[in-house]
């Protein structure tokens, strides 16, 4: 069987597994990501330098522009459309000499809010914040954590309204279509140089929301703030497990000089993060996203001024009746809703003892009676 035959097998196969990613390795059969557990092909041979670079060379093969970056930088990340069944984030590498490729499957089909996680009572809130006219909505989590698919559902109900949507992406994740609203989807790379230039130059083509797929350096995050003040939804992305994290990661990417202003600057912009994880569902099929949700109170945005970044686990807390959720408020509720099961809770809890109250000890949270 040629090498191009057999990757297309595993594409296919990757999607009849719902399986998040696809490792192509040398040394090792092809390895299949499932409810986030390394698993060979079966039956599979090892894979060679030869194959690897085949595939390489296959995929890459109608881009000079992404076989350049390889050439120079030793890898490239770029997205990949296949049998319009699904679309892959592409990620190609060299290491000792060889080429390996990880793959990470996009679905075709974007989520309802439920099935990405949210709580039936959570759901108008967000609704309400999306349809604000401008402000700053952060979505976090570390790698693999289903931010995109996240954002994906967020850019989907906006598009349900006649709003103009500017996704700036790298590479291109989902594909969006027209509705009421209208998209347009640049990525950097292809369609522009920098995150930075495409949010500057994309305010020229009269977007009511921008998406910011990844705020990585103090460009884009000084951007991100102008358009936010400008009059724009900017909805953007932090690779940060909660929003303490994020607060603090946002402001410190800033020269020293300017971090005060920034922090008024940025107090003011924002709306909410949501800081998620995936955890694997109870039945033990699938993951299911589970959310800390910051709701941007007077007494956040105040602590987030007065640089008492320390303190706004307590603001969380405290303003579960506006609509925020500390992560093991959410992981009872994921656990109390059949989400997920009491193991997988406790292991990812922050306060295990706590999380255990709640649970045993039918401490309900405010929450979860709004």
């Amino acid at each position: 069987m040629r090498e191009e035959e057999f990757f297309e097998e595993l594409l296919d196969e990757c999607i009849k597994k719902n399986a998040s990613d696809l490792h192509l390795t040398v040394g090792r059969p092809p390895i299949f990501r499932v409810d986030g557990i390394l698993r060979s092909k079966e039956k599979a041979e090892v894979l060679t330098p030869e194959f690897t670079e085949r595939i390489k060379d296959f995929t890459v093969e109608k881009s000079p522009q992404i076989k350049h970056l390889i050439t120079e930088d030793g890898g490239a990340d770029f997205g990949l459309s296949f049998k319009n069944l699904a679309r892959f984030r592409v990620a190609i590498y060299r290491q000792k000499g060889v080429y390996g490729l990880a793959l990470r499957l996009i679905p075709n089909d974007i989520l309802p809010f439920d099935e990405v996680g949210f709580l039936p009572n959570q759901i108008p809130r967000i609704k309400n914040l999306l349809d604000r006219p401008h402000g700053l909505i952060l979505v976090t989590g570390p790698t693999g954590s289903g931010k995109s698919t996240t954002q994906a559902t967020f850019v989907d109900y906006l598009l349900d309204s006649p709003r103009h949507v500017l996704t700036i992406e790298d590479p291109i994740e989902f594909i969006h279509q027209h509705k009421s609203g209208i998209v347009t989807q640049r990525e950097v790379g292809v369609d522009v140089p920098s995150f930075r230039e495409a949010i500057m130059k994309g305010l020229r083509s009269n977007p009511n929301v921008i998406l910011v797929a990844e705020i990585r350096d103090v460009a884009t995050a000084e951007a991100t703030i102008w358009a936010a003040e400008s009059g724009h939804l900017v909805i953007g992305t932090l690779h940060t497990t909660n929003a303490s994290e994020t607060v603090t990661r946002f402001i410190d990417v800033f020269p020293p000089e300017i971090r005060d202003q920034i922090r008024i600057q940025f107090s003011i912009s924002l709306l909410a993060i949501f800081a998620q994880r995936l955890l694997i569902r109870a039945t033990g099929r699938g993951r299911i996203g589970i959310f800390e949700i910051m709701m941007a109170t007077p007494a956040v945005r105040n602590l987030i001024r007065e640089r008492k970044i320390e303190h706004l686990p307590s603001a969380i807390q405290s303003s579960i009746p506006e609509g925020s959720c500390p992560f093991d408020n959410a992981l009872a509720e994921g656990y109390r809703g059949g989400k997920i099961t009491f193991e997988t809770a406790l292991m990812n809890a922050f306060d295990p003892r706590a999380l255990r109250e709640m649970v045993e000890f039918g401490i309900k949270s405010r929450f979860a009676h709004r």
